[in-house]
């Protein structure tokens, strides 16, 4: 009724208000979807428990999956510490974290799933991308905003064989194949050599006394003098040479 009576009177005041509305919206800076929290701690390298609204909070980030590092029926996968490692860098209890929702808020797990940024503004989903510490995984639309940006970080990184990468077959659609890492003999002990303890020999037959404490150990050391070398048996040969 008023703006009726008062039209133009009302117009102003509307466009007072419309104006005030949206500085208020510049000033707090960010969207619906946004909220500012504060780092507790890393879990691993996908996952990170905040502070947000005085309540500490699981946050599984979003669109990412970097090797196991704590679960129960797996063993640690490589390049799962340096991810968690990575997390452990970027931030310090306390610091002050930009939490991005997507579609959705949580998980069946009853985490929260976010992009997380940096008190500067980079984006831990990326940077691990980037630095070939986890893969593109998880993709649910319309929960996937930035799933096309990640998926080039991803291929740069695969480009490069950096990281997960650089061990042929060991990303799968389905995570990390521990199957496809090469396994390393273990070095076996050192055996004496039972072809040089004949013919019989004595500190005559060497030239200095490393070359006979070197005869000496190969053949068996103190346990095993078959040559009598070590004639005050405190494991030294041939001393006078």
């Amino acid at each position: 009724m008023i703006c009726l009576l008062h039209g133009r009177s009302c117009f102003y005041l509307l466009k007072r208000w419309l104006g005030t509305f949206l500085l208020l919206i510049l000033l707090l800076g960010c969207t619906p979807n946004e909220h500012e929290a504060t780092f507790v701690r890393t879990v691993d390298g996908d996952t990170l428990i905040a502070a947000i609204d005085g309540k500490d909070e699981y946050i599984r980030l979003l669109l990412v999956d970097t090797p196991e590092t704590k679960h129960p029926d797996k063993e640690i996968q490589p390049f799962g510490p340096e991810a968690s490692e990575f997390i452990n860098k970027s931030f310090s209890p306390s610091d002050p974290i930009q939490i991005e929702y997507g579609t959705e808020k949580r998980d069946k797990y009853d985490r929260l799933i976010a992009y997380v940024y940096t008190e500067d503004g980079q984006m831990i989903n990326e940077l691990l991308l980037e630095k070939g510490l986890a893969r593109v995984a998880y993709v649910y639309p319309p929960n996937d905003k930035y799933v096309e940006e990640f998926r080039e970080l991803e291929s740069e990184a695969k480009n490069k064989e950096i990281g997960i990468w650089s061990i042929d077959g060991y990303v799968t659609a389905d995570g990390f194949n521990a199957e496809s890492i090469p396994v390393i003999p273990e070095k076996s002990e050192k055996k004496p050599n039972d072809n040089i303890t004949d013919p019989d020999r004595d500190c005559g037959d060497f030239s200095s006394q490393e070359e006979a404490q070197t005869f000496f150990e190969s053949a068996g050391g103190p346990g095993k003098d078959s040559h009598r070398l070590d004639g005050e048996g405190d494991g030294l040969v041939c001393e006078g040479l």
